[in-house]
């Protein structure tokens, strides 16, 4: 099992959004990198929910319940989705500010590409990231 997470405009598509839906596409990502990285996502790997843009919080957890398809989105068909399914809400959400002062997770691709919509943890992180949740 890998670990990743999503970032998402909690204006435009929330953790409450995805609760109330149960499941998701996560489609219209148009940078190659995160593309690559959902081509990589097996079902059942888990997902962290990241509030991007005026929160930066770690929300959520979910689950990849469908692997990479073409995204309807895109009428070049380069592009790929996954479908992703709601766990569990974070009791204690995680802010970026108290992310950056985690020795744990100096090297996360959230403050080394804040850039990318979709990126990969480590276990360490994840699991780190988890334990700061409960």
């Amino acid at each position: 099992m890998k670990f990743w997470l999503v970032k998402s405009d909690s204006d435009t598509y929330s953790w409450d959004d995805f609760e109330k839906d149960k499941s998701t596409v996560w489609d219209a990502v148009r940078n190659f990198q995160a593309r690559n990285y959902l081509k990589e996502m097996k079902v059942n790997d888990r997902v962290l929910f990241y509030h991007s843009i005026k929160e930066k919080t770690i929300v959520g957890l979910a689950k990849v319940s469908k692997e990479f398809f073409t995204d309807t989105t895109d009428s070049s068909g380069k592009w790929v989705a996954v479908e992703l399914s709601v766990m569990n809400k974070l009791n204690t959400p995680l802010d970026l500010i108290t992310i950056k002062k985690i020795p744990e997770l100096q090297n996360i691709k959230l403050l080394t590409q804040q850039r990318l919509s979709v990126m990969p943890l480590t276990d360490d992180e994840f699991n780190k990231i988890i334990q700061l949740s409960k």
